[in-house]
């Protein structure tokens, strides 16, 4: 109902449970003229008498007793409101939408997921995965809250900042061939047989970058989207991969492959990304400051 004065209703309903409109204005804070105003507000919005004058006291007429019952409903759904707000405001529930690479997925985020669910246990976390360009098209189009993505990368509407930098590695099967003190040239793997990320991403784009820097065109007998397909494949002996190295640093990864440093290293920087004017609720406050907390 367009017009509808919540505050008047109040009001009403103070009236009544007070009996008077001194009363009321005492316990509003308002005056009592005040009071007088609202109240025949609200009469002329309706078209009906709410209140009617009893010797000293302050009583509903037959309309204003069955509007009570719906101004105490709306004031149950008021509270609920401002309780459901302030958990928000406490960032104690609400959703936050990521998206992010799917080596970030697997080898930077769970410790980050894990602290968030432990300090707000009723925030929502939904974790898409997907390559840089279409990471930064869900961020701008606002159906993701923030981003976790391999640089460079850039939009004008974007706000993305560097958390963390990791270093790539040339990664081969464990089979005693390689020397891990050793760095591995682009010209040294021009004759291997090598297994890489898919092309679209950005990160393939570096490891591309990184060979061409050298006079090499990589040409992979096979191109991944999932690092630990990579990773099954290279430890079966179909090839060697540049990986970073955060995904071969496990213990039992010493069993299964041989790495060494890329010469000239190459790293890679991961970046923050958030819509210039995205408003930060208390749960994407909090995936924030977690993120920036790699640093």
């Amino acid at each position: 109902m367009r017009g509808l004065n919540l505050d008047q209703l109040i009001t009403f309903a103070t009236v009544v449970e007070h009996g008077g409109f001194t009363e009321a204005a005492g316990r509003l804070g308002l005056t009592q003229p005040a009071v007088s105003m609202q109240i025949r507000n609200l009469e002329e919005r309706f078209g009906v008498r709410l209140v009617e004058r009893v010797g000293k006291r302050a009583l509903p007429t037959a309309a204003g007793r069955d509007l009570l019952p719906f101004i105490r409903r709306l004031r149950e759904e008021m509270e609920a409101a401002a309780v459901a707000m302030g958990h928000h405001r406490a960032g104690q529930v609400g959703r936050v939408r990521i998206g992010t690479g799917a080596t970030a997925c697997i080898y930077r985020l769970p410790p980050i997921l894990t602290a968030l669910r432990s300090a707000h246990p009723g925030l929502e976390i939904i974790v898409v995965t997907g390559n840089t360009p279409d990471i930064l098209d869900a961020v701008e189009g606002g159906s993701l809250d923030l981003a976790l993505v391999t640089l460079p990368a850039g939009r004008p509407g974007l706000s993305i900042e560097p958390v963390c930098a990791e270093e790539l590695v040339c990664v081969g099967p464990s089979d005693g061939a390689q020397n891990p003190a050793v760095g591995v040239a682009p010209a040294a793997l021009a004759d291997q047989t090598l297994i890489l990320y898919e092309r679209g991403g950005t990160m393939r784009a570096v490891i591309d970058g990184w060979f061409m820097a050298g006079g090499i065109q990589p040409r992979p007998a096979m191109e991944l989207g999932n690092v630990e397909a990579i990773k099954n494949l290279v430890a079966a002996g179909l090839g060697r991969s540049i990986l970073p190295s955060v995904t071969v640093a496990n213990p039992q990864d010493c069993d299964r492959f041989a790495v060494q440093p890329l010469t000239p290293p190459l790293i890679r920087k991961l970046g923050l990304v958030l819509r210039r004017d995205k408003v930060l609720d208390a749960g994407v406050r909090a995936m924030v400051k977690a993120i920036t907390d790699m640093r």
